[in-house]
Order: C-alpha cells, then sequence, then structure tokens
C-alpha cells in the first residue's frame, strides 16, 4: 500500500517541475459556507491541473530501458496534456490514446506538447482498451490515471504542500474521479496530522466510489459538467487506501458544482472547471460538516471552456434571481416597447434581450406577446422590477 515515505519522495523528485501552488484564504468561500475556507489553487499548473503532479513523479521514476521504449497514456483531457508535456520535458515519446468525443481544444493541446494523439472510441473504457492494446504491440509503458503508485504519490504532493503551509486544518476536502488523487492526498494528510478529516468529493451522477464504499452495486452515468471526474470505474488500489483510511465521500447534486463554479468566479475571483470546483460544492452542501472549522479545499483544474462557463455563470444568475425572463401580453400600438423599456429603466433594471412576436404567437391581431430578459441586482430588485410592470401589464416570470 502507498505510503507516506512514497509522497514524501515524490515531492523532492518533482520539486522544480512542476509549480508549488499557492494556498490562500477565501473571504467570499468563508462567507458563503460558514467555514474558514484555505483554497489549494493547482488550476495554476501550467496544463491547468492538478495532474501534472503524478505524471511528473512517474515519468521521473521510468527506467532507462522504458524511457527508450516510450510511454502511453488515455485520458479525455487533463492527464492527457499533463503526461505529453512531462514527457516532453524528459525527452520520452509519448502515445496519448483520446475518445473520439474529446473537444478539439483539448486534442489539440495535448498534440502541441509534441505527443502522438490517437483517437479512438466512443467512451472512456474503450479508448483505454485500445490504449493497452497498443501498449501491448508497441511495448509501450501504460501510464494509469489514477490507479498507479507512482502517479498516486505524486498527487499527495498536493496535500503534503497544503499541510506544510497551512497546518492547522481541521479538514481537508479532495475530488473523486478514480480516486488517486484522493488516495494520496488522505495518505500525506493523515500521516502528517492523524487527526485530521479527509473528504472525497463527487458529483451525484458519477458516485462511484461513495456507492462502492456503501457495499452498493456501482451505478453511474448522465451529463454532469464535472466531467473530470465522471469516471465508472474506480481504481483498485485506491479504493483499498480510501477504505483502509476511513474516508468519508460526500455526493453533490449537479447544480450545486454550477453554484459553486458561479461563487469562485465571482466571489475568490477563481476560474475553475466543474471538477475543480466540487469541494467547493460539498461545503455549500454539507454546511454542518464543515461549519466554524478550517478547512482546506483543493481547486483542482480551470480548464473550462468559455462558452460553459458563460452559460453556468448566466444559469446562476437567473436561480438567484439577478437575472428575470418575462413574458408579457401586451397592446399591439406604438409606443408600448417604450413604455416597458421606461419602466425597467426608472426601477433600475439592464435590459439584456428582448423577442417581439405579433404574428403567430399572440391570441388577438390587436395584440403582442413579448419576451424580455432583464438584469437586476439582487432578487428584491427583481421584485421591484416585476411590480412596476405589472401595474399595466400582465407579466409571467419564466
Amino acid at each position: 500500500m502507498l505510503r507516506f515515505a512514497d509522497v514524501a519522495a515524490a515531492a523532492e523528485r518533482i520539486s522544480g517541475r512542476v509549480i508549488r501552488t499557492p494556498a490562500l484564504p477565501s473571504d467570499a468561500v468563508s462567507r458563503a459556507t460558514g467555514a474558514d475556507v484555505v483554497l489549494k489553487l493547482d488550476n495554476l499548473q501550467v496544463t491547468g491541473a492538478f495532474k501534472e503532479r503524478g505524471a511528473a513523479n512517474r515519468l521521473a521514476l521510468l527506467t532507462d530501458r522504458e524511457r527508450e521504449r516510450g510511454v502511453i497514456a488515455m485520458s479525455a483531457g487533463n492527464h492527457a496534456q499533463a503526461v505529453a508535456r512531462h514527457a516532453r520535458l524528459a525527452n520520452v515519446g509519448a502515445t496519448i490514446v483520446m475518445p473520439k468525443f474529446t473537444p478539439i481544444t483539448k486534442v489539440t493541446r495535448t498534440a502541441s506538447w509534441g505527443a502522438n494523439v490517437v483517437l479512438h472510441g466512443e467512451t472512456l473504457e474503450q479508448a483505454a482498451a485500445h490504449a493497452e492494446k497498443l501498449a501491448a504491440e508497441r511495448g509501450l509503458v501504460f501510464v494509469h490515471p489514477y490507479d498507479d503508485d507512482g502517479v498516486m504519490a505524486g498527487q499527495g504532493t498536493l496535500a503534503l504542500e497544503l499541510l506544510q503551509e497551512v497546518p492547522d486544518l481541521d479538514a481537508l476536502v479532495i475530488p473523486v474521479g478514480g480516486g488517486g488523487l484522493l488516495a494520496g492526498c488522505a495518505t500525506a494528510a493523515k500521516a502528517i496530522k492523524p487527526n485530521i478529516a479527509v473528504y472525497g468529493v463527487e458529483v451525484a451522477t458519477y458516485s462511484a466510489m461513495a456507492q462502492r464504499l456503501a457495499g452498493e452495486p456501482v451505478s453511474v452515468g448522465g451529463a454532469t459538467i464535472a466531467e473530470g471526474i465522471a469516471v465508472r470505474d474506480i481504481g483498485e488500489k485506491a479504493f483499498a487506501i480510501v477504505r483502509e483510511l476511513d474516508v468519508e465521500v460526500l455526493v453533490v447534486p449537479e447544480h450545486i458544482v454550477e453554484e459553486a463554479i458561479g461563487l469562485l468566479v465571482e466571489g475568490a475571483k477563481v476560474v475553475a472547471e466543474g471538477a475543480g470546483a466540487a469541494c467547493v460544492g460539498a461545503l455549500l452542501a454539507y454546511t454542518e460538516h464543515f461549519r466554524d472549522r478550517r478547512v482546506g479545499v483543493a481547486i483542482t483544474g480551470g480548464n473550462i471552456d468559455a462558452r460553459i462557463l458563460s452559460n453556468v455563470l448566466l444559469r446562476n444568475l437567473l436561480r438567484d434571481g439577478r437575472l428575470l425572463r418575462l413574458h408579457l401580453q401586451i397592446p399591439d400600438r406604438p409606443g408600448v416597447l417604450a413604455d416597458i423599456a421606461g419602466k425597467i429603466g426608472d426601477t433600475g433594471g439592464n435590459i439584456i434581450e428582448v423577442s417581439h412576436q405579433r404574428l403567430f404567437a399572440a391570441s388577438s391581431v390587436q395584440a403582442a406577446e413579448l419576451e424580455v430578459m432583464v438584469e437586476a441586482r439582487d432578487p428584491a430588485h427583481a421584485d421591484t422590477i416585476l411590480e412596476a410592470l405589472e401595474q399595466a401589464y400582465v407579466v409571467r416570470r419564466i
């Protein structure tokens, strides 16, 4: 089983190869959750995610013969870029198998580090099977994304660094995909501070670790913004460590992960992908676990598509009542649109979008339907805007 000595050795081995990322207190997240929160910002690694730690350590452990053979990995994103980068830095040939659905930006970034990218399969499982087949055929060293001692030891350096900088933590919160990061961090944290509470975090659609710890059959699948931890088959080595160290795994609903992304962007000024924000989501969903405790939170990645980030922020504005979608039945006569815009403007609202339909949707030829999206300061301000419009028009909030 993985030992603390392995993590400590990995920290020395990868020093200078990966960034020792900052651990910063966050007033915004602390106020939102009732905990004293410190964010470990591994989204600031060169490739934007913690995966560099495990990749750097595993490649540094290669023998001369293995270096000559080259490495192969399977990933749809962060692990792919990490292995590609550190293989290039070590002058080792790298082949990365990625599913066909992988976004082109991730394929391009991986290839930009000099790796040979192979697109194969519709799922990660199919890509993994193909990678293992190529490894056997070509004599390549397979670098598993999470169920590998060298990788887990490297990932554990995140907790080692955090506790070196903030030794008075009461709890540590780590996202769970395949379990390698949680296993490595739990090993380090429990060795340094045996009484520290370590929590893993999964998203509701992919809670394989929580299900297995509970002795339940694994049933996962579905759309999630936390695709970085959307893993069906957790690592057996990682699972054994997590179970041995009695780590509790918390399951977070999808909308809470979206709220966490928004809180980090707006409050902490930190950009995180879904998997990277999941731990903040756990603090929001399980406040009773963390209130009045000093909590270290791993922000494990920041590789989020700009369009998805934009949509998440808009969805959060709708949930918070700061963005109003209104449907109005209005008379079809000159000046009505100006009157509505004036009422919204007089109350301090900001019109974002307008859709005006005369011909098909209205119940009468003398009427029209209007949909308007309005930005408000807060829910109370949104109510003020709505009340001003209701004095003259039939309004329905969508």
